[in-house]
């Protein structure tokens, strides 16, 4: 995990063969998977790292996702992922997130909307309070940040004026 500008960067990833499509470029699917991944660094700052699941039966839902592809990425990219919360609650996180190539020119944004559960049930449930105070902590230097322009964005074929 590294902060920068305020918010929450992944390490650098390297994309895999598999993901390339007969495009040439990086499958659409996979800019899903390397934004997971950098969810994932974000969470363990959060203390909801790779054993939060396996020990305290609590989880993240992935409840809406948009994303925004910009411009291509190939296999011998390197990019990451940043992490900033825009809003939350007590059980929902939503997030905006770029992935950003090595030499710092955005490929792709996602907006995301998630869900604190309980596995045991499933069921949305509350953070743990030391969960939530990691959260809210994080949430107070983020709201300090200008409001990323895509955010809110609503798909939509845009007309021409007559």
């Amino acid at each position: 995990m590294i902060e920068q500008d305020g918010q929450i960067w992944s390490p650098l990833m390297q994309l895999e063969p598999e993901w390339i499509d007969y495009n040439g470029h990086l499958n659409m699917a996979y800019y899903n998977v390397l934004f997971d991944r950098g969810c994932d660094a974000a969470f363990e700052q959060f203390g909801m790292g790779p054993d939060y699941a396996k020990t305290r039966q609590l989880t993240i839902y992935t409840a809406e996702i948009h994303v925004r592809y910009l411009r291509e990425i190939h296999l011998r990219d390197k990019v990451r992922s940043s992490y900033r919360i825009v809003d939350h609650d007590e059980k929902r996180l939503h997030a905006f997130q770029e992935l950003r190539h090595e030499d710092g020119w955005l490929s792709a944004t996602s907006e995301t909307l998630t869900l604190h559960v309980d596995m045991t049930g499933p069921k949305v449930t509350p953070f743990p309070e030391d969960v939530q105070s990691k959260i809210d902590a994080i949430a107070q230097q983020h709201v300090l940040l200008p409001m990323p322009e895509e955010t809110g964005r609503r798909i939509e074929i845009r007309k021409k004026a007559a």
